[in-house]
This record gives C-alpha cells, sequence and structure tokens, in this order.
C-alpha cells in the first residue's frame, strides 16, 4: 500500500494475477450480499460503502504516510474516477433488485469486449477476424442472458448495460492511472468521491435501520473496499492483457453464490449465454496478448 502503483508497474505477473482472483472473489461475495439488502434505499446502501471505504483507506494511510497520501498528479482523473465507480455502484445495486447475481455478472462481463470495439473505432487499432468473432460471440451470450421479449426479460436486465459502458470507463482509468498515483492515493480519492456526493441525497431517504441489516452495509463496504484496493494492486503488477481472463471467474463465483444463498440456477439459454460471454472474453483476451507480442 505505502510504495504504490507507480514504483513497480507490470513486473510481478503471478501477483496481479493472485490479486485479481482475490478481487472478483469479493466482488462476486459483494454483489450477492448486495442482493440480500435490496431493501435498503439504494442511496444510503451506497453511502455507507463508500464511508466504509474512505474511512478505513485514510486510517490505514495515515499513519505510515501522513498527509503525503493525499497528494496526487491528477486531481480531475481521480475525480472522474470516483464518478464513474459511483455510477457503477447505484446501477449495479438498481440492477440487483431485479436480476439473479450469476446472470448479471454476466452482462457486466463484456466490457473487455467493448474495449475491443473500441479501440478499432477510436484508435484505429487492427482487429482480426478471430477477435471480432470473440466480439460478435460476447454480444450473443448477453442477448441469451437477457432475451428480449422473451418471457423471462425484465426492463432491469438493460441496466447492467449501461453499468458495462461506465464500468469500461473505470477499467481504462484505473490501468491508467496505476502507473502515476499511489494505489493508496487512489483508493482514497475514490471513495471519498463516493462518500461526498452520496452524502447531498442522504438527508432526503435516511431511515432507521435494525443491527443485522448494518452489519450487511458494513460487510458490503467491507468487501467493496477489499475488491477494489486488490483491482488497483493487480493492475500495478501486471498488464491488462494478463491480468482480463481472470475476470470471468467472477461469472462463476456470482452463479454458485446465487445457487448458494437464493437456489437459484440460470435456464439453460442463460447457461448457454454465460458459456459464450466467458469463453469470447477469455479467448479475446488471449488473442490480443498473443497478437502484440507478435
Amino acid at each position: 500500500m505505502v510504495r504504490g502503483a507507480a514504483s513497480h508497474p507490470a513486473h510481478h505477473p503471478f501477483q496481479g494475477i493472485f490479486f485479481i482472483v482475490v478481487a472478483v472473489l469479493c466482488f462476486s461475495a459483494l454483489d450477492t450480499i448486495t442482493k440480500l439488502a435490496a431493501a435498503v434505499p439504494v442511496a444510503m446502501a451506497i453511502w455507507v460503502r463508500f464511508l466504509f471505504q474512505t474511512v478505513v483507506t485514510g486510517m490505514a494511510l495515515w499513519p505510515m504516510r501522513g498527509s503525503a497520501f493525499l497528494k496526487t498528479r491528477r486531481p480531475g482523473l481521480q475525480f472522474l474516477r470516483g464518478l464513474l465507480l459511483l455510477t457503477c455502484s447505484v446501477i449495479a445495486f438498481l440492477s440487483l433488485r431485479f436480476m439473479p447475481v450469476g446472470e448479471f455478472t454476466a452482462i457486466v462481463m463484456i466490457s473487455p469486449l467493448i474495449i475491443t470495439a473500441i479501440s478499432a473505432w477510436k484508435l484505429h487499432d487492427r482487429v482480426s477476424a478471430l477477435r471480432w468473432l470473440c466480439v460478435v460471440g460476447g454480444f450473443a451470450g448477453s442477448l441469451a442472458v437477457i432475451r428480449p421479449g422473451g418471457e423471462a426479460f425484465h426492463w432491469a436486465m438493460l441496466l447492467p448495460c449501461f453499468l458495462v459502458l461506465a464500468n469500461t470507463a473505470f477499467q481504462v482509468l484505473t490501468s491508467r492511472l496505476a502507473r502515476t498515483d499511489n494505489s493508496g492515493t487512489m483508493h482514497f480519492y475514490t471513495g471519498l468521491v463516493g462518500l461526498v456526493l452520496a452524502s447531498l441525497a442522504l438527508p432526503f431517504i435516511w431511515q432507521a435501520l435494525p443491527w443485522p441489516v448494518w452489519a450487511l452495509l458494513l460487510l458490503i463496504g467491507a468487501l467493496a473496499t477489499l475488491g477494489h484496493f486488490l483491482l488497483i494492486l493487480a493492475y500495478a503488477r501486471a498488464p491488462i492483457a494478463v491480468l482480463t481472463p481472470y475476470l470471468y471467474l467472477q461469472i462463476g463465483f456470482s452463479t454458485l453464490g446465487g445457487w448458494l444463498i437464493f437456489s437459484h440456477m440460470p435456464d439453460a439459454w442463460a447457461l448457454i449465454g454465460i458459456a459464450l460471454v466467458s469463453a469470447s472474453g477469455a479467448f479475446g483476451t488471449w488473442l490480443t496478448a498473443r497478437e502484440q507480442r507478435a
């Protein structure tokens, strides 16, 4: 936490893989518990989540670095990263009120495929036919999960599509900031931005909650804080191309969590869609890394 991302960028791939696997396990548990706390006002749950991250990160960094941990080279990007994470959190909380955890995660996981399409369109990167096939496969898989017009379709299934856009920007920005700013500094400012913005809505939605619900909210804050800090550490130690395939473990973890906690097993079409998204994303990332080496 002290040395930060800028000191050792992308030199420890095995450490990066370990951190990313534990991070996605935290995110899967986070989504599952978020669904359990669906009755809590969204803004209130978001406020507790970012309060936990800000306080814990500040308490951990201050004894070691003093006020130096507040120094950032890119304050504008830090604010934007916090805003993007707040947006992702709000959409995720709303989506999980209506959707099973595994299907929700599968749709969100098409973010890396979106990055491939954007790179080809905006940055004029050369994308091979096989990589385009992976992009098409990922979109086909997400459609199999959503199934617009089908009996299982609900309007809330479109919410993760907006989350995909915000999450794509958040991942790219995290990788960029990890090259210049300390990882603890990034984590603190992301929490602070979310906390300040969520506090604006707090006077209008505050309500008394029983202690078991408070315990769930604190657990949500702990899992989110740990997961996002591990994400920063992973990107600081290994390239995106190395780490991205391991992100798809979150689909399996989330599906397992939905089955264990809610006794929900995706139907045949949803399982086909989940498999398509996972296979297309992981294979597409491997192809990208191989083409870059070539």
